[in-house]
Formats: C-alpha cells, sequence, structure tokens
C-alpha cells in the first residue's frame, strides 16, 4: 500500500501508529474481498430465510385473525355468545401470549436451532386452529384461543431476534418491513380466502362457514410448519450451505455492526443475565410503552370487517372492502422502511405516521358517506408503517449480547400485545357505527407512542456522547467493558487493544 494509505494516529492507536490498510480494515470494517462475498452472503439469505419467514407470519396473522372473519360467518350465533362474551374470546388469547413470551425467547437463545423450535409450534398453532372447528360451547372457544395464544407466542419475538443474527442495523428495517408484510398480506388475503369459503362452503357436510375456515386454514400451517422444520436455516456457523468464508463473513460485519461480538458467555446462567441486563436498560421500557401504543392502535385489525360491515354492504361484499386498504400498505411499508434504512433515520419515521393516523380516526368518527369513511381505513392503517421501524429500533438501542436482545426484544413483545388483552373491549357495538370510544384510544395511544419516540431519541443522544468520550485511549473501562472486549477480541483473533479500536465510529441510530 502506499504510504498515505497508512493510519498516522498516535492518539488512537498508541504503540501502533503506522498501521496497514489491510490491518485497519481487519479491525473496523470488511475487506474488498469480504464485501464481495457480504453481497452473495446477503442475497442467499434474501432468497431463502425471508420468503420463509414471511410464509409463516402470513398464516400465524390468518389462524390468529379468522377469529374476526368467523364472527362473519356465524361463530357468535352457533356458539350462543351474548354481551362481551365475543371479546373475551379475542383477549384470551393476548393473555397466554405475554405470559410466554420472554422465557420462550431466552429458551430459543439458548437451544440454537430456531428451525426444529419454531417449526415445531407452527405446526402445534396450526393444529390447535384445525381443532377449534369443532368448538360448541363459550367455555371451548375460550379455551382453544388461550391454548392458541401459548403456542403462537414463541413466533413473532423469536423471528425478530432471529433476524437480527442475520443482518445488520442498515439493513434490518427493510427486512422487518418486509416480514411484517406477512400480516398486512394476511388481512387482505385471509379475508379474501373467508369471503370465498363464506360463499363456497357454508353448509358443505353439515358445517358452517367459519368451522370450514378453521380447517383449511389450520391444515396449511401445520404444511407449512413442517417445511420450516426441514428447510430453515439455523444459524451462520451451521447452515451447511455456506462456505467457510460466507461463515466468516457472516459473523465478522454483525461483530463490526454492534462493534463487539454477537455471542454470549457460555452456560445456561448467561441467558438470566441477559435478563437481567435487559430489564436493567430503560430503552427497554422506552419501546415497550411506545410499542404498546402502536399495538393498541392497531387493534381496530381484530374488528376491520366489523368496521368495514358499517358501510352498508352484506358480508361478502365487507370482507373483500377489507383487502385494498391492507395491500396499499404491504407497498408502502416497503418503501416507508427502505427510505429509513437509506437516509439512516428510526426516529422520523416512526412519528410522522402518527398526525395521518389521527386524521383517519376523526375522519370516520365524523363522517357517514362511504367515500371519506373508507379512505379513513387507509389513512388507519399507516400505524402499520410504524411497525417495522419499530422492530428495527429495537434490535439497533438494544444490540448485544444475543440473550439481552432476544429477552428486550421479548419484553418489548409482550407489553406492547398486552394491548390487545384489553382494547378489545373498546369495541362495543352501543357505540354506533362511528365508534368514538374505541377510535378515540386509538389517537391517545398513538400520542403515547410518539412521547416514547421523543424520549428515546434524547436519551440515544445522551449514549451517543458517552460513546464519543469512549474513544478515548486515555479513559479508564471497567470490567464489564473490559470483559466485552476481552470476548471480542478472542472471536476475532486480536487483542484487547484491537478490540477497542473497533469501538470508534459506533453510535446508536436514531
Amino acid at each position: 500500500m502506499a504510504t498515505d494509505e497508512k493510519i498516522q494516529d498516535a492518539d488512537l492507536l498508541g504503540d501502533k501508529a503506522d498501521v496497514s490498510y489491510e490491518e485497519r480494515m481487519h479491525w473496523g470494517a470488511l475487506s474488498e474481498e469480504e464485501l464481495a462475498i457480504e453481497k452473495k452472503l446477503r442475497f442467499r439469505i434474501d432468497a431463502i430465510i425471508m420468503p420463509l419467514v414471511i410464509l409463516v407470519y402470513l398464516m400465524n396473522y390468518i389462524d390468529r385473525n379468522n377469529y374476526a372473519a368467523a364472527r362473519l360467518q356465524g361463530l357468535e350465533k352457533d356458539l350462543h355468545l351474548k354481551g362481551d362474551e365475543y371479546q373475551v374470546g379475542l383477549s384470551i388469547l393476548f393473555v397466554a401470549y405475554v405470559l410466554m413470551q420472554v422465557p420462550s425467547n431466552l429458551l430459543l437463545n439458548y437451544c440454537g436451532r430456531p428451525s426444529w423450535y419454531l417449526g415445531f409450534f407452527v405446526i402445534a398453532w396450526g393444529l390447535v386452529s384445525a381443532c377449534t372447528s369443532q368448538v360448541s360451547t363459550y367455555g371451548q372457544i375460550v379455551a382453544c384461543r388461550f391454548i392458541l395464544g401459548l403456542v403462537e407466542a414463541p413466533f413473532f419475538a423469536g423471528v425478530l431476534f432471529y433476524l437480527s443474527k442475520w443482518y445488520t442495523k442498515s439493513e434490518l428495517s427493510f427486512r422487518m418491513a418486509v416480514f411484517y408484510s406477512g400480516s398486512l398480506i394476511s388481512g387482505a388475503f385471509g379475508n379474501l380466502i373467508a369471503a370465498g369459503i363464506l360463499s363456497g362452503l357454508a353448509g358443505e357436510r353439515g358445517m358452517s362457514a367459519w368451522q370450514w375456515l378453521y380447517i383449511i386454514e389450520g391444515s396449511i400451517t401445520v404444511l407449512v410448519g413442517i417445511i420450516i422444520v426441514l428447510v430453515l436455516p439455523d444459524f451462520p456457523d451451521t447452515w451447511r450451505a455456506l462456505s467457510p468464508e460466507m461463515k466468516r463473513v457472516a459473523n465478522r460485519r454483525l461483530a463490526i455492526d454492534a462493534a463487539e461480538a454477537d455471542v454470549d458467555e457460555s452456560g445456561a446462567m448467561s441467558q438470566v443475565r441477559g435478563m437481567k441486563l435487559a430489564f436493567l436498560d430503560p430503552k427497554t421500557y422506552i419501546l415497550a410503552i411506545a410499542y404498546h401504543g402502536i399495538t393498541g392502535a392497531s387493534g381496530f385489525q381484530n374488528f376491520f370487517p366489523t368496521l368495514t360491515a358499517t358501510l352498508g354492504y352484506s358480508h361478502v361484499v365487507s370482507l373483500l372492502l377489507v383487502a385494498p386498504p391492507y395491500v396499499f400498505m404491504v407497498f408502502y411499508s416497503f418503501f416507508h422502511s427502505w427510505m429509513s434504512d437509506k437516509v439512516g433515520n428510526r426516529f422520523w419515521f416512526f412519528v410522522y405516521p402518527v398526525p395521518i393516523t389521527i386524521v383517519g380516526c376523526v375522519i370516520f368518527m365524523t363522517t357517514n358517506s362511504f367515500g371519506p369513511r373508507y379512505f379513513s381505513l387507509f389513512l388507519l392503517n399507516f400505524v402499520f408503517a410504524m411497525n417495522g421501524t419499530c422492530y428495527a429500533w429495537i434490535s439497533n438501542a438494544i444490540p448485544r449480547p444475543p440473550a439481552k436482545r432476544a429477552a428486550s426484544l421479548a419484553f418489548v413483545n409482550s407489553v406492547g400485545n398486552a394491548a390487545s388483552i384489553w382494547t378489545p373491549f373498546t369495541y362495543y357495538p352501543s357505540q354506533g357505527k362511528h365508534y368514538p370510544v374505541a377510535l378515540g384510544v386509538v389517537i391517545g395511544l398513538q400520542c403515547l407512542a410518539a412521547l416514547m419516540a421523543v424520549i428515546l431519541k434524547f436519551y440515544l443522544q445522551y449514549q451517543n456522547k458517552q460513546l464519543a468520550r469512549l474513544e478515548d485511549e486515555n479513559a479508564q473501562l471497567g470490567k464489564h467493558e473490559l470483559a466485552r472486549l476481552q470476548k471480542t477480541a478472542e472471536f476475532e483473533g486480536i487483542d484487547i487493544a484491537a478490540a477497542r479500536r473497533m469501538q470508534k465510529g459506533y453510535r446508536f441510530m436514531i
């Protein structure tokens, strides 16, 4: 290399002031050869992993939300549900869902086989969904919904953690949006499937349309679960399709991205320590409250067919009208999250959908004609654009170690989904077709989420200033910082001084 390609900075490098370009690339960035390998690696990850997790999330939301479609297909009448019993059946799923989040994600991180772990639970919830077709009483539907919550819980937070083991922070937002598109697609096509079943299978073999809905969708989910067990890669080190060079680059790029190795301490206690670290980090609680606001505000998705039914059309048409707002948001959320990654910003992309959603609420509550009310449903769906940004922000703000990230993702997801326990009761029929109470709650929860985003922005700015101070080679490090540097040094095959130099330039994305 030429002389000008040497690093002449004694303050940064101490006694290794004159270090080659290749050595600097080893410490702080991928080499040109590694960048070429990374491009092929990223394509392979995108081509194999993303379609699989999208497919499973599609079935996850279809199986979870077919309860709303079944309501229009005679479920309430056949089970003799009265008062708020339908809402209890909706809410009880999330009680079980919340309880399982943190222990499940820690177990996933410890077991190290996402394909088997996630695949097993996909098969389980498909079987539970299919069996729900045979319930005949209020108690039975509540029991099935509770069990469904237990076996669905490992998937969502588990996949968020799983993707964070494959993608860097600059890649996550778009991939999270692509992943989340599974739920948006299910909102569109799940109800189209329900409409087809309602018009074509009602009464066949003596079963109602909602029973066929559960049988068909549950059976498809079981098949998808088997595919996950057989095809989904676990982690870079164990994916046989990757060459040794690709495996090394897959691990190095994540270590460089977070300025430390993406590995836990050995032993089961590291999972407990990771949980403690997560609960001691204020960002965990800020993000949890923010996600509670988003999830509570998006609770209208559980009643979307009910909202479209207020537009004055038949049950089949009401189900068909659900699709266009979701299809629009699938493509818009891709653009939204791609721009968030490209610009390198999370805060503004988290906040700007809030006023759009509020406008949608106001229009739906104050108008009666079809055009404005249906348009307002498109505006309401802007809350879903916030999800991909929020998921990526969680992984960016709480990057390492993996056990901490796993516990944080699970805790945030559990607190967020706790909103789905109480928000269904705000959609009571006596409000009339404008649902002022329910949509007023949506407005309040969106404002809460925006407030948490502001708090997180200032806190991350504070932490970035601390990171800037740590770049001073003369600053004394505590034992925990030294332990993390030692782990990174061992993983990279370098000394602690070099591992510390990898920290230079790392900042939390805001």
